[in-house]
């Protein structure tokens, strides 16, 4: 069996018993279940939801996406040996541990295989919330330029690049196109200020404007939980972006929640303590990738530049990457993965076949 062979690729094609669509985002697929099928599996299963919630099965997949594109490489790797596993297995840790500590539950009820969940419907808060320890990426760009208001904070003069900030900033963005919102762009990923989610709460789906403060404390709780069992690892979380949803609890009152994925490579920088203090930045995460499509094409421009998307998505679609780089890809992702969870990322000969057999046996979702 080839390498390319142990690579989940496509995860939007397998015979899991649905009545809807099956909806594919970069990385993921979303398969929702069959009212009956959510009613017999939160009775069979005991999951602590009401009785007519509407469960879903996602599969990761090991697609790599960067600057809003998918990549492939040489020899038909169509991605990352490795990645879907490692990012799962981060995401469970983390939430693992901010339920030890008492934080918002997740929309997470259930893990058959390290590339699935079962998760209940969750009503997303349009806002991706980000956390900056540090001053790098597109706010240090921006400060480079003379910005000194980023997301309505402040900044002070005489910040260097990758330098760590006066205070921990939250810097949200728009998740999605959201039309009708004064003062907010009609595109995707512009940042935003509170007052802007404070004057339009309902419009980014918060339920009341108390809600506001509840998600900022749980972002900050968030990283700094994760900030704090990093450092014991000589890692430096630098920044982050987490995203936040509604659920119904048992007795249908609703509770903001974790969703998605949190503290990942993809997600998140993750910096190497001793090169850091050596006056090096070497990146535990997708930012290393991102960093060496930028040196490895002639124009960068492209890669930055949103009004270059078409020659952007040509630019992935006609070059096939050398396999050293995604292997590189690989050990990074599952190197960190294994540091945070302490346990072996192992490889899959097929995964695809494995993800069936279980949900198929153990969960009577496929016939």
């Amino acid at each position: 069996m080839s390498l390319s062979d142990k690579v989940l690729a496509v995860n939007n094609d397998l015979p899991i018993r649905t009545d809807a669509p099956v909806h594919s985002g970069k990385v993921r697929s979303v398969y929702w279940l069959t009212q009956a099928d959510s009613k017999r599996l939160i009775e069979e299963k005991g999951y602590n939801v009401p009785s007519d919630t509407a469960l879903a099965i996602m599969v990761i997949s090991d697609r790599i996406s960067a600057f809003d594109c998918i990549w492939h490489g040489e020899g038909g790797m169509k991605g990352v040996p490795g990645k879907g596993a490692a990012l799962n297995a981060i995401s469970n840790h983390w939430f693992k541990l901010f339920k030890e500590q008492g934080l918002a539950d997740s929309h997470i009820l259930d893990i058959p295989h390290p590339f699935v969940w079962i998760v209940q419907k969750a009503q997303p808060v349009m806002i991706e919330a980000i956390c900056r320890q540090y001053i790098t990426g597109s706010m240090w760009r921006s400060y480079a330029k003379g910005e000194r208001e980023f997301c309505g904070i402040n900044l002070p003069e005489g910040l260097t690049k990758d330098s760590k900030l006066p205070t921990l900033l939250q810097t949200p963005s728009t998740k999605g196109i959201l039309k009708g919102i004064p003062g907010v762009p009609e595109a995707d990923d512009v940042n935003i200020t509170r007052k802007n989610i404070e004057d339009n709460f309902s419009a980014f789906n918060f339920k009341s404007v108390d809600d506001i403060g509840l998600y900022e404390k749980l972002l900050t709780q968030g990283f700094d939980v994760i900030a704090s069992a990093l450092a014991e690892l000589d890692q430096i979380f630098i920044d982050t972006k987490f995203e936040f949803g509604y659920v119904k609890d048992k007795v249908g009152n609703d509770k903001l929640i974790y969703m998605d994925e949190v503290g990942t490579p993809d997600s998140s920088r993750i910096w190497d303590g001793e090169e850091y203090r050596a006056g090096n930045v070497v990146e535990n995460s997708k930012e290393g990738f991102r960093q060496l499509l930028l040196n490895h094409f002639p124009d960068p421009d492209i890669l930055l530049n949103k009004d270059r998307m078409a020659e952007r998505e040509a630019l992935a679609r006609d070059n096939a990457l050398p396999v050293d780089v995604l292997m590189n890809v690989s050990k990074t992702y599952i190197d960190i993965a294994e540091k945070v969870t302490g346990q072996k990322i192992v490889l899959s000969d097929n995964p695809k076949a494995e993800i069936v057999d279980i949900l198929r046996q153990q969960y009577q979702l496929i016939d």
